[in-house]
């Protein structure tokens, strides 16, 4: 009897067994009709950022939606991987995709955290971790964690164990934007993985579980409790001894979140004008998530100087119209270093800071700075103080526009308690500042190797933070009288030369039943005179007379060519530098002239590689067949074939840059002169000097300077290009050429000096008063007779107007 119930028993025992095994196996079944398609990890390219390098191979800007680095797992260092393991998985290497000792643990675990009240534990493998990261949601049903599971067997199967740990690897999100382990290595600690301290691996092992629980800065006790904990399962595993151990956890978490934005000083206009360029060749996932790696053409020594030399010119400027007033004016009665650090400030104009002024008396103020703004996002609890000495507020003549001419007696004249100011470091005497103001005014400043396009550097304001407004490349502003060296390129490339004479006197047009006078900025006129003098003394007039003769369609020929404008209109207004264009183009254009004539776009950019180090862009066209050499065997060095297009000719190009020269060292730019080099270059000053340029070239170096107002209004009477621009492209060019010999312009050969009269235009001897000695190109001489380009007789008849017929027989005709 009792032998029959324990048969019956155990029939019903294979029963339950057989219908709970169907059961489970139905649903496995189920569940695995639905399960996603795991091969598709083999085809994985998770969102890599964007990274762009300087010239010198300095980090410039990261983009990215993602923060994240992929590191194939060759690359991530033991200690990194030690760590992981750890904290998320220690039987990673022997288990099959589910941890079955880990999972009993967790059990026993989780019944003594039930009773103490304290949070459950979960067992997941790393390669459970991986399916639902890659594969499943994060909903929290049995459903899913089945799907997790069967998922975690078959990837085990399918994929090395090193394969799957390198996807968690660069998967995971670590918090503060960052995903995988390289990603948040930049981030949180501005270092190569490589390089992580015991602690600081263990702390990102810390994250995968809640990188919000563990805030660096919000939750940072617990965040060191959570690190420290997996800095003893590493002791406990034997991946760090215990006196390791030990010192790690007494360590702080010193997180230093890397900036956002450009990585290389006074460069935020050149990496913002990269972006767009990338944005717009391969789109937003291109750039955001596609793992691009630019190399671009910036120098970042000549960037800085760039801006320097920007910042100068429009501060000074701006100071000799006076002190406007304080940025704002604070309560003094509470914190004044919380109520100045509410108070946005502009921080990419270092040594600049915002500042206080505490109190004041007849000779001094004395200032609080405004106080750091810690990775917390809480105010340093900090405070600085300084003075600011009577001698260093005397600038400031006019306040809000009163007071005018009025010298400033006492510091109170200008400041008062409460205001807030920008204020500059004085070098020679520490904690002493001078009263500082942002300019009203802007500009830009480009600089361009001639040879090769690639921008060396680029400035579009005077702060990034105050104005993302790119004044180099976006703003476009007639260039005045700094076109003119291209009426006169397309001259003398048509059968004129630098001695031919032309009238400068008055003459006047009816256009739209209106009268147009040309003027000379002086309102003098000077008679005949050489093209030389004409570009020297920039004179209207003349450059008029001369694009009449030549005729507008020629001329918007050539300013199509040199990429000034693109759809020029051809009226002679536009001879005087009427049309718009950017800095950017026209320093371009310059370049054309300073390299001998040939084509080069501008370039921020040199060369892009894809994820795989693939080249999908290359700024250098040119071709080296030769270059390709794997030793040398006393073979020919190999030369490089310049195709690009010759849109000048190249004696041409010489003789404006020689009567370039002439505008430094006789004309409107002779401030140039200081920099004792050659030097070519043209001074530019609209209507009512409502915009002031200065385009100049050393033989290897081009650089374009603008000056003026976001909405054109007068800056004042003399406020020229020589005046204002020149003054930049000056500081500028001095710091970029120190310790460089002088370096003479290259002369093609063929050219022929020939002394001539200053003013005929006519031969002479090279003793002789007046005379200087002119380029001719092979071919051509000073002209035997003296004949004016627009003059006529008392009958109305041209008077020898041979260049003009030369132009016809003799001339390029803009093949160039």
């Amino acid at each position: 009897m009792l032998f029959r119930f324990f048969g019956y028993l155990f029939a019903l025992g294979v029963v339950v067994f057989i219908i709970a095994a169907g059961g489970v196996g139905y649903v496995i079944w189920k569940v695995s009709a639905d399960l996603p398609e795991y091969a598709a990890l083999q085809e994985y390219e998770p969102p890599v950022m964007t990274r762009v390098h300087a010239s010198s191979g300095e980090l410039l800007a990261e983009y990215a939606t993602q923060r994240r680095l992929y590191l194939p797992i060759q690359a991530i260092p033991d200690r990194v991987i030690q760590a992981f393991l750890s904290a998320e998985d220690k039987n990673f290497y022997s288990h099959i995709g589910i941890d079955f000792t880990g999972i009993a643990r967790a059990v026993v675990t989780n019944i003594q955290n039930l009773r103490a009240g304290r949070r459950l534990v979960g067992a997941s493998t790393i390669t459970q971790q991986v399916a639902k990261n890659f594969l499943l949601t994060n909903d929290r049903t049995f459903e899913r964690k089945l799907k997790e599971a069967l998922l975690a067997l078959r990837i085990e199967q399918a994929f090395t164990k090193d394969q799957i740990l390198e996807l968690y690897l660069n998967e995971i999100f670590l918090g503060l934007g960052a995903y995988g382990v390289a990603g948040a290595s930049l981030q949180y600690y501005g270092k190569s993985v490589h390089e992580l301290t015991i602690d600081e691996a263990a702390y990102f092992a810390a994250l995968p579980k809640g990188p919000n629980n563990y805030h660096p800065f919000r939750h940072t006790e617990r965040a060191i409790e959570r690190r420290n904990w997996v800095i003893d399962n590493m002791v406990d595993n034997g991946y760090v001894n215990y006196g390791e151990g030990e010192e790690a956890k007494k360590r702080d978490l010193n997180v230093t979140p890397r900036a956002s934005g450009a990585q290389i000083v006074a460069s935020a206009y050149f990496a913002e004008e990269v972006r767009r360029e990338i944005l717009e060749r391969y789109g937003s996932d291109k750039l955001y998530e596609g793992g691009l790696s630019v190399r671009t053409t910036v120098d970042p020594k000549l960037q800085y100087e760039a801006r320097t030399a920007l910042v100068a010119g429009l501060r000074s400027y701006d100071r000799r119209r006076g002190y406007r007033g304080p940025v704002a004016t604070v309560d003094l009665t509470k914190d004044w270093g919380a109520a100045v650090a509410d108070i946005d400030a502009l921080d990419d104009i270092e040594p600049w800071r915002m500042a206080v002024v505490i109190n004041i008396s007849d000779d001094e103020a004395t200032i609080g700075l405004r106080p750091e703004i810690l990775p917390t996002q809480r105010v340093s609890t900090k405070r600085e103080v300084g003075r600011i000495p009577l001698e260093e507020v005397k600038w400031a003549k006019w306040t809000n526009g009163e007071r005018k001419g009025r010298a400033i007696r006492t510091v109170g004249d200008v400041l008062s308690p409460g205001d807030v100011i920008y204020v500059n470091t004085l070098n020679e005497d520490e904690g002493t500042y001078t009263l500082e103001q942002v300019p009203e005014i802007s500009g830009a400043i480009v600089a361009i190797d001639p040879w090769t396009g690639r921008v060396l550097a680029l400035v579009g304001g005077f702060s990034y933070d105050q104005s993302e407004f790119n004044r180099a490349t976006q703003a476009m502003r007639q260039p005045g009288s700094s076109f003119k060296p291209f009426v006169y390129a397309t001259a003398l490339d048509n059968g004129y030369s630098p001695a031919s004479v032309v009238m400068d006197a008055p003459i006047e047009f009816r256009i739209g039943g209106k009268t147009w006078r040309p003027q000379n900025y002086s309102g003098k006129y000077y008679g005949p005179s050489t093209l030389r003098t004409g570009i020297e003394k920039s004179r209207n007039v003349m450059t008029v007379r001369l694009a009449q003769d030549l005729g507008m369609p020629l001329i918007t020929e050539y300013a199509r060519n040199f990429g000034i404008y693109d759809d020029m209109l051809p009226v002679l207004a536009m001879a005087l530098g009427a049309g718009e264009t950017t800095v950017l183009r026209l320093t371009g254009a310059y370049a054309i002239l300073a390299n001998g004539g040939r084509k080069v776009t501008p370039t921020l950019i040199d060369r892009i590689q894809d994820r795989q180090g693939k080249t999908i862009f290359k700024h250098e066209e040119r071709q080296c067949p030769d270059c390709r050499a794997t030793e040398w065997r006393e073979q020919e060095e190999p030369e490089i074939v310049d195709n690009r297009q010759q849109v000048l000719d190249p004696y041409t190009a010489y003789q404006v840059t020689s009567m370039m020269e002439g505008v430094v060292q006789r004309g409107t730019a002779t401030k140039v002169k200081v920099l004792e080099r050659p030097i070519a270059g043209k001074t530019g000053t609209t209507n009512d000097e409502k915009d002031a340029w200065f385009v100049g070239y050393a033989p290897d170096l081009v650089v374009g300077v603008f000056v003026g107002f976001d909405t054109p209004k007068p800056m004042g009477r003399g406020m020229t290009g020589g005046q204002l621009a020149a003054p930049i492209f000056i500081d500028f060019m001095k710091e970029a050429l120190k310790g460089e010999p002088p370096v003479p312009f290259r002369v093609p050969p063929g050219i022929n000096f020939m002394p001539i009269d200053r003013q005929s235009g006519l031969r002479t001897a090279a003793g002789n008063g007046g005379a200087i000695m002119e380029a001719f190109k092979p071919g051509q001489e000073p002209p035997s007779n003296y004949s004016i380009i627009g003059y006529a007789d008392e009958y109305g008849n041209p008077i020898g107007n041979s260049d003009a017929g030369r132009a016809v027989t003799q001339g390029t005709g803009g093949l160039y």
